[in-house]
């Protein structure tokens, strides 16, 4: 007999699972708003640091638009999936080589487009990757090097470019989870991801650029 292969799922997982459905089946309409925080709590009897969870990766899938002060809306029926499918059985170098195009000209465009908040987002997000890189927090730090590039695609002004970064961001996660036993390289470049930022606020493309092609290069 052939053996299954049984995927065992956090309970986040099971919660965007759930919601999920919800979206797909009417009801949670699109562009509708998405229940609180503590309404879903109750809703799925979890606590907030899972919702949280859930909701960001309903967001990174397509499904959800968390908009700050406003709430989170209901952004897409379908989501990524076909891509995220078709990401999923691509191989580590196909999508690292995607990812290098999509970076480069996010970075490009970020150093025209950033924000106030972009640059707070990209702050916060070095600073945490530097603490937790600093511990020896793998998990957190992976997270924390995701956010810092995801708050620089946020930035680019360009709402396709960046949901697309986010997608590949999910499975580059993976990746970084299965290639790397510890901080050390994460330490190590550090200095590099404070130069992008720098580059990204003096609005110094060329720098920015140039910084982004080191990093690339070293992972």
């Amino acid at each position: 007999m052939k053996n299954e292969h049984i995927v065992r799922r956090s309970l986040a997982e099971e919660v965007a699972a759930a919601i999920e459905e919800k979206i797909k089946l009417g009801n949670f309409p699109v562009d509708s708003k998405l229940p609180t925080e503590p309404e879903l709590m109750k809703q799925f009897a979890v606590g907030r640091s899972t919702i949280r969870e859930a909701i960001k990766y309903l967001s990174q899938s397509g499904y959800l638009n968390v908009q700050q002060g406003l709430g989170t809306f209901i952004k897409s029926v379908t989501g990524h999936h076909a891509l995220d499918a078709k990401i999923e059985k691509g191989n580590f170098n196909d999508i690292f080589e995607v990812r290098h195009v999509l970076e480069l000209k996010i970075i490009e465009k970020a150093a025209i487009n950033r924000s106030a908040k972009g640059l707070k987002d990209m702050a916060l997000a070095l600073k945490n990757r530097a603490k937790y890189a600093i511990s020896g927090d793998l998990i957190a730090c992976v997270e924390a090097d995701i956010a810092f590039h995801s708050a620089i695609a946020e930035s680019c002004g360009n709402n396709i470019l960046t949901a697309l970064y986010n997608t590949l961001s999910v499975h580059v996660n993976k990746f970084f989870m299965e290639i790397y036993k510890d901080t050390t390289p994460f330490i190590a470049s550090q200095k590099q991801h404070e130069e992008l930022m720098e580059a990204i606020k003096d609005k110094n493309i060329q720098q920015a650029v140039a910084v982004a092609n080191q990093i690339i290069q070293h992972k």
